[in-house]
């Protein structure tokens, strides 16, 4: 379950695209837009390695 006391400071693992501070840090990590990230994960899964490998495709 996602620690909401960790705002700002998302799973360094996997990408939670429920919560909107999330897709904004990781978005704007992998220099995607938010729409871009959720269709990486939804293909690719949440997997901070996976959405990267999908991206780097």
């Amino acid at each position: 379950m996602d620690n909401k006391d960790k705002v700002g400071s998302p799973d360094r693992e996997l990408i939670n695209i429920h919560e909107n501070y999330e897709v904004e840090y990781w978005a704007e990590k992998l220099g995607v837009t938010a729409s871009r990230l959720r269709e990486a994960v939804q293909k690719a899964g949440n997997s901070v390695a996976a959405v990267k490998a999908y991206l780097n495709n």
